[in-house]
């Protein structure tokens, strides 16, 4: 797991090897942690969190912990379809929450469990549920696992990044991610946490956005 410390060495070790990391630092400084905590309340937020943007997807948790407290399988599955609607849960996503609840509630998904587990084995579980693809699996596990060398190549936010430190005149796509996020191991979720800190500078938006 990374902590502060080992954050701390891998952003120096990472710009001694990249220049545009090193511009990063001199520019910002260390990136934050970014850490969640792991469970079954933080996949129903990144669930919330996909293909929205991140405020409107707060809204809506905030919404649901307001009525019912910190998201627990049984309190989710006791909400109608009605009620996670007025939270400003789509459709869809009522149905992918409403799956994952009732896998966990029934045991055939330990979270908890997932901590043991690689990472290739970890996002082979969490992919295997229904609403629950590459992004959000390996945003878990960078975030609430804080697993070092993660690298979510599909998320808009850190190819508009790579875009902005590397020049290019469009975002790269998930696959053009995977081939440059290659020379980031074995801290990778160390490059992702310094290029979403530059999208966040160059863009003006808080530093907290992303916790």
């Amino acid at each position: 797991m990374l902590t502060e410390a080992s954050l701390a060495a891998a952003t120096h070790e990472l710009a001694s090897r990249d220049a545009d990391l090193a511009g990063i630092v001199e520019r910002h400084g260390l990136p934050p942690l970014w850490d969640r905590p792991p469970g079954f309340g933080t996949l129903v937020h990144l669930i919330l969190e996909q293909q929205v943007s991140i405020a409107s997807a707060q809204a809506a948790f905030d919404r649901l912990t307001s009525r019912i407290g910190a998201p627990a399988p049984g309190a989710i599955l006791r909400l109608t379809d009605a009620e996670l609607l007025a939270f400003g849960f789509s459709r869809q996503k009522t149905a992918y929450v409403r799956d994952l609840a009732l896998l966990v509630d029934e045991g055939r998904l330990d979270i908890d469990g997932l901590a043991g587990l690689d990472d290739r084995e970890a996002c082979s579980r969490l992919i295997a549920v229904k609403g629950i693809g590459a992004w959000t699996a390996n945003t878990y596990l960078l975030m609430a696992l804080l697993r070092p060398d993660v690298w979510p190549a599909a998320d808009i936010a850190l190819a508009a990044a790579v875009a902005d430190v590397r020049g290019f005149a469009a975002r790269p796509g998930p696959d053009e991610m995977e081939s440059i996020g290659q020379a980031w191991r074995p801290w990778r979720s160390v490059a992702a946490r310094l290029l979403w800190l530059d999208y966040l500078g160059r863009r003006k938006r808080l530093v907290g956005t992303f916790a």
